[in-house]
């Protein structure tokens, strides 16, 4: 293990509550890590700056802003099964590039995620590879299929302590088994992540239902298809009296459907991809298959709705919804190309200029958006394996990531740090950049540099023997 980590003269986005404020108005602080958790406070409520020590890692961090680390509830690692689109660790690298310090693993991988072997197995790749804590998300149903439950107890108990569960890709459509599912869940406080999608209403859609999918003679995707599916879950959820949580959120309608929803009491939460919160369906008319994703980008309407949903606090999360593939899934025509983009890298940028330039949101509440309450809704604290920063203060486990918010710069192939290369952005200029990402007190990212595999994987591998937990 190194000596420690000095981060000094940073911002604290926690302290940047009002939307629109100049980050120059923020008190500096600095952080002092040690042992994997913050040791030390320094430059605010009067105390004293820190001072660097012998052997200690100095960042100065002035006119950068402190995070907790981000935490992103939707990924898709594809490892078991599909490594020549991810792995975990070239995945987990990803997420260190994008700030990330923990993600949640999506279950279609082959052999499905629906066992206690296969989740643990998920876990202990992200374990030694140490880029980020991977927590495994179990699927609701066998091998995906909708039919059957699968061994959600025995995910539950296992080493992995799986909380959430999904079958995302597909929808739980069957509403029996979604009953017993919730009612299964609500036993250890788990949650369900609804893919919300009527097989039925959606068979061959290729992009979203309205006059330009008729212009360009693909087949639509109804947005009833998705509201239909989460106002039946929403009442179910009620029903039983446990946690629903909806992803990719994209319509106008799915966000009045939650709306009521909340306003009833319903234990409901919601994410939106940053690609829902700026991509339109216009960019179907290039048939560039980068712009293919599952649910379909949307109208401007839809995107000005989940803009204002996020501002009045009704979509509790922004969550990636990576998904890779290879080259050969994505150059080809728009009806045989796989749904997908990867997302990682881009989400920062991506909320500066959605979320945070428009004042949708300030950056505390972007904190809340990208970590605090993601972490929450995972149950990331079950185990200390998973235990994730609440804030940055004393005594906390020091999950970090320092975001440069100033300037902006065209998103190319030399920022993405997977497997694949599906991302929708490059060539846009944006705005910000993070700099740092700290997991476990460790530095995984540094100066904008994916810090070596190698070091990553023996400062994990120390942090957990000094802390008596797997990396």
């Amino acid at each position: 293990m190194s000596e420690g980590i000095l981060i000094r003269g940073a911002r604290l986005a926690a302290s940047l509550t009002e939307r629109g404020a100049d980050i120059a108005g923020a008190p500096q602080v600095d952080l002092r890590v040690a042992a994997g958790r913050i040791v030390e406070r320094g430059g605010v409520a009067g105390a004293p700056r820190l001072e660097p020590r012998d052997g200690e890692r100095v960042i100065e961090a002035d006119g950068l802003v402190a995070l907790t680390g981000f935490v992103d509830l939707h990924t898709h690692l594809r490892e078991p099964g599909f490594e020549q689109s991810e792995t975990v660790l070239t995945g987990s690298r990803a997420a260190a590039a994008g700030g990330f310090t923990t993600v949640f693993a999506m279950a279609n991988t082959l052999p499905v995620q629906d066992t206690a072997g296969v989740v643990e197995q998920v876990q202990a790749l992200g374990d030694a590879a140490g880029y980020a804590t991977v927590r495994p998300i179990g699927a609701v149903t066998e091998d995906l299929e909708g039919l059957k439950l699968s061994e959600i107890g025995a995910m539950a108990q296992s080493r992995a302590e799986v909380r959430v569960f999904s079958d995302d890709g597909k929808c739980v459509h069957d509403p029996l088994l979604m009953r017993r599912a919730l009612e299964y869940v609500k036993t250890f406080d788990g949650v369900i992540a609804q893919h919300a999608q009527d097989p039925r209403l959606t068979e061959g859609a290729q992009m979203n239902e309205g006059a330009l999918s008729s212009e360009l003679g693909l087949k639509g995707w109804p947005a009833v298809a998705e509201e239909s599916i989460i106002a039946r879950d929403v009442l179910l959820a009620e029903h039983v009296g446990a946690r629903l949580h909806i992803c990719h959120l994209s319509t106008a309608g799915s966000v009045e459907v939650i709306r009521w929803a909340k306003a009833r009491g319903i234990q409901v939460t919601a994410e939106v991809t940053p690609h829902h919160l700026i991509l339109t369906e216009e960019l179907a008319r290039s048939y560039d298959a980068r712009y293919k994703v599952n649910p379909p980008l949307r109208r401007d309407e839809d995107v000005n709705a989940l803009r204002q949903a996020v501002a009045d606090g009704l979509i509790d999360i922004v969550a990636t919804d990576h998904a890779p593939h290879p080259v050969e899934s994505k150059e080809c025509e728009w009806d045989s190309a796989a749904f997908g983009m990867v997302g990682l890298e881009s989400a920062l940028p991506i909320a500066l200029i959605s979320l945070i330039e428009p004042g949708h949101a300030s950056w505390a509440e972007l904190e809340t958006l990208l970590s605090q309450k993601p972490a929450e809704i995972g149950r990331l604290a079950v185990g200390e394996s998973g235990v994730h920063p609440s804030e940055l203060a004393e005594g906390q486990p020091a999950d970090i990531v320092l975001v440069d918010p100033q300037g902006a710069s065209v998103f190319d192939l030399d920022r993405l740090h997977g497997q694949s290369s599906n991302s929708p952005f490059l060539g846009m200029e944006l705005p910000g950049r993070v700099t740092h990402t700290i997991r476990r007190g460790y530095l995984t990212l540094d100066g904008g540099e994916l810090v070596a595999a190698e070091t990553v994987a023996a400062a994990a591998a120390a942090n957990a023997t000094q802390n008596g937990v797997s990396a």
